[in-house]
């Protein structure tokens, strides 16, 4: 394990965990997610055989945890903004493993700024997170895509469950939004929601965004959610024809009778990266 200071070798990418969940709203236990997802990591195969990568080609630096700020949300985003923009100069791509969404806002701005007009954040997840503030905190798990689209374009793939306020605002926005409802059993949308994106894409994939049979471990399992295999080829996608420059796995809420879902996230922070390092033009 590694600290960002201590990342001399070249390497293509760093995993950074954040065990932070106290920007929650329902049950918490996400803190838990990071160090799930690495030690499943293990146990994944590192020839990808339907993609045609191997992952053990890859030259990563594994990162200490970020220890939490107790202060509460906003603080927590800063401290880790500024982890997370000394880590940029370390290494090219980061791969965050949450830890609740909220911390999601701490990547997307630091890139958001590196990368200015060209960087769209694509989200996964079954919630819009739209929401302004949410019990008090504008930086509450349910606002992360607010702040998001205050510094970037974003497009919302997957949500589901999606307050009233948000509707309204998703109408007034017009960015684009493929619900789970428009997009269950086919594929055609996928290109041309890979033809709207910019140069530069960062993927932020919360858990919940796949149906609780494939990924029943999170905090909120909201029926109806994508395909492990839907969801995929989107990533897939993406990665073939844009610059994927960050991206992150949040959410994770491991269940005690069951390790389907830490090794669900696993083999996906795997495909993320071979989405980001091992795919795109030029490669």
């Amino acid at each position: 394990m590694e600290t960002a200071a201590k990342i001399n070798e070249v390497v293509q990418g760093a995993i950074l965990p954040v065990p932070y969940d106290a920007a929650t709203s329902y049950i918490s236990g996400t803190r838990e997610g990071p160090r799930a997802i690495l030690a499943a990591s293990a146990q994944v195969e590192l020839f990808d055989a339907e993609w045609g990568l191997d992952y053990e080609k890859l030259r990563l630096a594994t990162l200490n945890e970020v220890e939490q700020d107790v202060r509460g949300p906003e603080a927590m985003v800063n401290r880790l903004e500024k982890i997370y923009t000394a880590t940029m100069k370390k290494a090219g791509f980061i791969l965050m493993l949450g830890g609740d969404h909220s911390l999601s806002t701490a990547a997307i701005r630091p890139l958001a700024a590196k990368y200015h007009k060209t960087l769209t954040v694509v989200q996964f997840d079954a919630h819009t997170d739209l929401r302004d503030q949410w019990q008090g905190s504008p930086f509450s798990h349910a606002c992360v895509m607010r702040r998001a689209v205050e510094v970037a374009p974003i497009v919302q793939i997957g949500v589901r469950n999606i307050s009233k306020g948000e509707w309204g605002f998703i109408k007034k926005s017009k960015h684009p939004v493929y619900p789970a409802w428009d997009i269950d059993g086919n594929d055609d949308w996928i290109e041309k929601m890979v033809a709207n994106l910019t140069e530069h894409v960062y993927i932020t994939f919360d858990l919940d965004g796949l149906d609780p049979s494939v990924m029943p471990g999170v905090g909120t399992p909201e029926p109806g959610g994508m395909s492990w295999r839907q969801a995929c080829a989107a990533i897939r996608a993406i990665g073939s024809s844009r610059k994927i420059v960050g991206a992150d796995v949040m959410e994770l809420r491991p269940l005690p009778s069951s390790v389907q879902s830490e090794f669900a996230a696993a083999k996906l922070a795997f495909r993320l990266l071979g989405a980001a390092l091992m795919m795109g033009p030029g490669k």
